[in-house]
């Protein structure tokens, strides 16, 4: 299974101790996700938004936080038979973890390059596919994480913390 990450420079520390410790949540957040499903994909997103939004995330931090999970939820309907979102909210951070049923990505390095896209004619048609996806949360998370090969599932974590 090939594997990426990334890590926000400032945030390692943060990053790592988190991964290790795996604390118990504060509250947390399921969707599922259909495959082609363009109509209620971002119902997950928008839900993390708002419960954020509530809970007094400062707008630029929820505005990372609502791109990148936006831009994963599309790429579960669009690139996959479907998947589940599950949002884990911490008082200081959020880890949102999706996980699709596949077809896989044969090259994760490849797929973080702009503009590349395997999209098919009906996703471009309405709008989607322009290879922007992985690069716009790597761009606006604290961490990226994605374990994928062809042929099989993929997850992808998010990790963005509030301030």
């Amino acid at each position: 299974m090939a594997e990426y990450w990334h890590k926000n420079p400032e945030r390692v520390e943060a990053i790592n101790k988190y991964l290790e410790s795996q604390p118990e949540a504060e509250v947390i957040l399921y969707g599922e996700i259909a495959e082609m499903d363009f109509v209620n994909a971002g119902k997950g997103s928008s839900d993390v938004k708002n419960t954020l939004k509530r809970l007094g995330v400062d707008p630029d931090t929820l505005r990372r936080i609502a791109v990148a999970a936006y831009e994963a939820e599309i790429n579960v309907a669009a690139h996959s038979r479907g998947g589940k979102m599950t949002s884990m909210i911490f008082d200081d951070m959020i880890h949102i973890i999706y996980e699709d049923e596949g077809p896989g990505i044969a090259d994760i390095e490849q797929a973080m390059t702009p503009g590349f896209s395997t999209a098919d004619d009906l996703v471009r048609e309405m709008g989607f596919g322009a290879g922007q996806g992985l690069p716009n949360i790597k761009k606006n998370a604290d961490a990226l994480h994605i374990q994928s090969e062809a042929g099989c599932p993929t997850t992808v974590d998010i990790i963005t913390y509030f301030a």
